[in-house]
């Protein structure tokens, strides 16, 4: 099986540590991971701003960088729900192009949804001994329905304390281009939430999207908070000796 890593931007250029998780942990499973470096944005910060046509080019890319890959991964609920859930509105009046759209959905899958879904994989091997709360960002939860995947990999790794996060479903306020139009409004939202994250004592902050842990990392520094946060690919990574 083969599989093309859509790295995110964020991973690419503050978090590639995430990306180098997710080929050890795909390759552990049999996968052979390439990746294509014609890649670059998923589009989703045009589109958010309302610049469609700036927005469709990006697509358009995208959609050719990835044309002939088996399978798409990437280590972000957010990207993934933009391909899926927005490409088709945006090439709704173009027939050619939302067709193209549809074959990249088909295959593109949020690392977790992939793992368990596609790999049929609950248990990759990891073990992590602390005490680690997780945040379900909302494009995951929401726009992909991607719930209990996260969860059900975490159960398996070995040590690890997972404890419920109180008002776990609530928005972490970054949202992309919300955080800097409507920062103060972001910025209590991201408090209520780092709060929350403070109070179940964790070792360990884990999500699966790298924009609402650095969001909710970067408050909790403030805070002057010692939570370590860690993408779900780098947990799933951890303590695996083979």
């Amino acid at each position: 099986m083969n599989a093309s890593l859509f790295i995110t931007c964020l991973a690419d250029n503050l978090y590639p540590q995430v990306g180098e998780s997710v080929v050890r942990i795909l390759n552990r499973q049999g996968v052979t991971v390439d990746f294509p470096e014609g890649q670059t944005c998923c589009g989703q910060p045009a589109f958010n701003s309302g610049y469609q046509k700036d927005a469709e080019k990006v697509a358009k890319h995208t959609i050719q960088v990835f044309e002939k890959s088996e399978f798409v991964v990437l280590p972000s609920g957010s990207c993934t729900g933009m391909i899926h859930h927005y490409y088709p509105e945006i090439f709704k009046d173009d027939p050619v192009w939302r067709k193209k759209a549809d074959e990249l959905i088909a295959k593109t899958y949020e690392f977790t949804q992939f793992l368990v879904h596609v790999l049929k994989v609950e248990d990759v091997g990891a073990s992590l001994a602390k005490r680690a709360t997780f945040h379900p960002s909302c494009h995951t939860s929401r726009l992909l329905h991607v719930k209990d995947e996260p969860l059900t990999l975490l159960s398996h790794v070995k040590g690890l304390q997972l404890v419920d996060l109180p008002y776990k479903s609530d928005c972490c306020g970054f949202g992309g281009t919300f955080a800097v139009k409507m920062s103060d409004i972001s910025k209590q939202m991201v408090t209520e939430k780092a709060t929350h994250v403070q109070s179940t004592q964790p070792d360990v902050l884990i999500g699966s999207d790298m924009g609402c842990l650095m969001n909710i990392g970067g408050r909790m520094n403030q805070l002057g908070s010692r939570v370590e946060v860690m993408h779900i690919a780098e947990v799933l990574d951890q303590g695996v000796t083979a």
